[in-house]
C-alpha cells in the first residue's frame, strides 16, 4: 500500500487557521485600543495643561489689586509718612488704612506725638511751599478720621510739632466727591506733597486708587497756583482770588439763564416811544 497522508482533523483554510486568525485580529484590536488611549492620554494631558494655564491666569486676574501694586515696587519718598487712625471710617473705603497695607504710610497710636508736619483741622497755618524744610526733615503726617464724627475725634491726643490746614480744594473720592475741602487721608497727603513741591510723589500715591487720578485732575489749576506761592499768606490770597472768580462765574451763568428786568435806561427809552405812539404825556412810571 502507498504511504497515507495523516489527517489532522482540522479543516485547511488558505488565509491558515483560524486560531491564528484569530489572534491577529486580537492583536490588531489590542493595538488600536493602544493607540487610542494613548491618544486619549495625550489628549487629556493637553487638557490638563490649558486647564492649568487657564486656573493660573484665572488666579492671576484675581489677584487683588493691592497685591499687584505691592509688586510694583515701593515709591520713593524722601520723608516720613505717617497717620493716626481712630477707627471711624468704613475699612472698606479707608484710603489710609490701604495705604498702610502697601507699607506706603506708617501707623502712630495715639498719645505718641509726631514732629512734623500735621494735617489737621485743629491746625492754625495753611500748608506751602515755605513747609518743605519741615517736612524733608521731620516728615508728613495726616489724621484718619470721617467728617461725620469730626466732633468725637480726640484731637487731643494727636499733637504734632507743625499742624497745618490744607486751602480749597475739591474732593473726588467716592464718599464726598465734588465736595469742597472734603478730602480723605491719600487726597490731603497728596495735595500737601504737590503743594509743597513734590509732584511725582503726589501722583504716585493718588496712582494707587482707581479713582485717584480725579483728584489731580479736578484740582491742578488750583494745585499749581497753590504751590508757586512763598508763603501760607500767599496760598490763602490764591484761595480768596480763585473762590471770587468762582463767585462771579457762577453769577454769569444764573443770569444768562434768565429773563431779566430792563434797566432805567432801557425802561426810558421804551416810554419815550410809547408816549410818542399814544401822543399822550400822562404815562405812569412804576418802579421795580
Amino acid at each position: 500500500m502507498g504511504n497515507k497522508k495523516k489527517f489532522s482533523g482540522k479543516k485547511a483554510d488558505k488565509h491558515g487557521p483560524r486560531r491564528d486568525r484569530g489572534k491577529t485580529w486580537e492583536g490588531r484590536r489590542d493595538q488600536d485600543e493602544v493607540e487610542a488611549m494613548e491618544r486619549l492620554k495625550m489628549q487629556e494631558e493637553g487638557q490638563a495643561e490649558s486647564d492649568s494655564d487657564s486656573d493660573s491666569d484665572s488666579e492671576a486676574s484675581d489677584e487683588s489689586e493691592e497685591e499687584k501694586q505691592q509688586r510694583q515696587g515701593p515709591i520713593k519718598v524722601p520723608f516720613q509718612v505717617a497717620m493716626w487712625d481712630v477707627g471711624q471710617c468704613d475699612p472698606k473705603r479707608c484710603s489710609g488704612r490701604k495705604l498702610a497695607r502697601l507699607g506706603l504710610i506708617k501707623e502712630l497710636k495715639l498719645g505718641k506725638r509726631f514732629p512734623g508736619l500735621c494735617l489737621s483741622p485743629q491746625g492754625s497755618r495753611t500748608i506751602s511751599p515755605a513747609d518743605k524744610q519741615v517736612l524733608d526733615e521731620q516728615g508728613l503726617s495726616v489724621i484718619d478720621c470721617s467728617w461725620a464724627k469730626i466732633d468725637e475725634t480726640p484731637f487731643h491726643r494727636m499733637k504734632s510739632g507743625h499742624p497745618r490746614l490744607l486751602p480749597y480744594l475739591v474732593a473726588a473720592n467716592p464718599v464726598n466727591y465734588g465736595k469742597p475741602c472734603k478730602l480723605n487721608c491719600v487726597e490731603a497727603l497728596a495735595a500737601a506733597m504737590y503743594i509743597v513741591g513734590y509732584k511725582d510723589q503726589a501722583e504716585a500715591y493718588m496712582g494707587k486708587f482707581s479713582w485717584g487720578h480725579s483728584f489731580i485732575s479736578l484740582n491742578r489749576d488750583l494745585l499749581n497756583r497753590y504751590s508757586q506761592c512763598s508763603s501760607a499768606d500767599e496760598v490763602i490770597q490764591v484761595q480768596q482770588e480763585f473762590l471770587a472768580e468762582e463767585e462771579e462765574a457762577v453769577r454769569q451763568r444764573q443770569n444768562e439763564g434768565m429773563d431779566l428786568p430792563p434797566s432805567e435806561s432801557s425802561e426810558s427809552e421804551y416810554e419815550e416811544d410809547e408816549e410818542q405812539a399814544c401822543d399822550t404825556h400822562d404815562q405812569v412810571r412804576v418802579e421795580n
